[in-house]
């Protein structure tokens, strides 16, 4: 019987030992990560109350004491990147880059796998560069983080932090992710930001980037108009938190564009500002402090369609709320023609 050369021999102990290394290294981080609430964060001003007031004179009033009392771990918590992507947008690209953010839990690798065959491709489409980056925090079974490393190694898109994947964490992954575009991927022109539970059409998106005049002045998407804020339920703060009955403008989390300019502003804001426990409202009030314009796009379908039809896929940047299988389904009609569509790498 042939024995294995000694490359191949050498290959299988390094991916032995990385996945090993891997594994070691997400469970050390993941259980200093329910430890760490005890850090003080490092903020650059002392001023205790923060006012800011939008173009319809609604003011706006955040107490950073009772940030710290009610919601600590969303103010003590220091981004530490457990898969770190420090050269995912470095050049040169053909085209513009354009960053497709996509929020996903780590126990969703299957809805990772559908994007990853469908929108979420590096390629290039209508005159920009597209790559796609998940955003997850870190793993809580073995099995999660098994998958999740032989993600990282086949695929290398993914971008991990040790925070505990939670409703109110999501705020973190915002916060977080200025971050690392600040440190890692100035390069983006534009940054498409959604969940793992999108259809995106890429021409669609690349077209109303060319077709909008001053696209980067402007964050793109839903606009939702000083919502109400409820008291209740999932999304529901109370009064001694949060007292004002309005929110300010923000774009839905089901999908929304931010420009390179945008993003730096949108950092320098997270510096100065406590973390909302919502992740839509935090960036509200960063947009707000960042005085970007918001562009109410109806094409982001953000609550779904009435009708599942084709031509509503075909017209329409983002839809969210889609099952996994429709999305399949729809790309296979939409890209009769795959060189038609764009040009994978």
């Amino acid at each position: 019987m042939a024995l294995p050369s000694f490359s191949l021999l050498t290959r299988h102990r390094a991916c032995l030992l990385w996945g090993l290394t891997l594994g070691i290294l997400i469970s050390v981080v993941l259980f200093l990560s329910w430890h760490r609430e005890q850090l003080d964060p490092i903020t650059p001003t002392d001023q205790e109350t923060l006012t800011l007031t939008d173009d319809g004179n609604f003011t706006f009033l955040l107490n950073r004491s009772v940030y710290k009392a009610l919601f600590p771990q969303l103010q003590h918590y220091r981004c530490q990147e457990v898969v770190p992507q420090d050269k995912l947008c470095q050049g040169p690209f053909r085209a513009p880059l354009l960053l497709l953010a996509i929020k996903s839990h780590p126990g969703s690798s299957g809805r990772r796998a559908t994007l990853r065959r469908t929108w979420a491709q590096t390629a290039e489409v209508g005159g920009f560069w597209l790559r796609p980056l998940f955003l997850l925090g870190a793993p809580s079974s073995q099995k999660q983080l098994e998958l999740v490393a032989q993600e990282v190694r086949v695929f290398g898109d993914i971008l991990m932090w040790d925070l505990v994947e939670s409703h109110h964490n999501l705020s973190l992954k915002e916060r977080c992710f200025l971050r690392w575009v600040h440190g890692h991927c100035q390069q983006a022109a534009f940054v498409f930001k959604g969940d793992d539970d999108l259809f995106v059409n890429p021409k669609v998106l690349t077209n109303y980037l060319h077709q909008t005049p001053n696209a980067s002045h402007f964050i793109h998407g839903h606009i939702q108009v000083h919502s109400v804020v409820m008291r209740n339920g999932k999304y529901g703060v109370s009064r001694n938190f949060y007292p004002m009955d309005r929110y300010p403008n923000f774009a839905s989390g089901g999908g929304f564009i931010m420009s390179r300019q945008g993003l730096a502003a949108l950092y320098q804001a997270s510096l100065k500002l406590p973390v909302f426990p919502l992740d839509d409202v935090y960036m509200a009030f960063l947009t707000l402090a960042a005085k970007i314009p918001h562009r109410h796009g109806k094409d982001f379908r953000v609550w779904g369609i009435a009708k599942d039809e084709l031509s509503a896929y075909q017209n329409s940047i983002s839809i969210h709320g889609v099952s996994m299988e429709r999305i399949e389904e729809v790309w296979k009609q939409l890209v009769i023609h795959p060189k038609d569509f764009w040009t994978p790498s």
